[in-house]
């Protein structure tokens, strides 16, 4: 069993950084791949970023790619998503997610654990 807490969201102006931290209790976390997904007002939850378990392979969404960073520090069971050049369209709820293994890295069904979610909100 794995928990997810996130952390650092908040309010940020357009154009602004945010790093955004997942923090997993239990064991073997270098054994996850970890996700990061979103959810904006009135929409569906949407694919933002992945790594692999060592950290070697990173993947992003189009919409992200270039200005978000993803990266994991093992021995502190600590996912990061560094954001920068922040707009609007990047309001909304993020999610850090785990999965064991994975054939699909942007699809949610194949991740197992979930995280409650951190608000960010980007003001123009």
């Amino acid at each position: 069993q794995v928990q997810l807490v996130e952390s650092g969201g908040g309010l940020v102006q357009a154009g602004g950084s945010l790093r955004l931290a997942c923090t997993a209790s239990g064991r073997y976390f270098s054994r996850y791949v970890m996700g990061w997904f979103r959810q904006a007002p009135g929409k569906e939850r949407e694919f933002v970023s992945t790594i692999r378990q060592t950290g070697g392979g990173t993947y992003y969404a189009d919409s992200v790619k270039g200005r978000f960073t993803v990266s994991r520090d093992n021995a502190k069971n600590t996912v990061y998503l560094q954001m920068n050049s922040l707009g609007p369209e990047d309001t909304g709820n993020y999610y850090c997610a785990a999965a064991s293994r994975i054939a699909s890295y942007s699809r949610e069904a194949e991740y197992d654990y979930w995280g409650q979610g951190t608000q960010v909100t980007v003001s123009s």
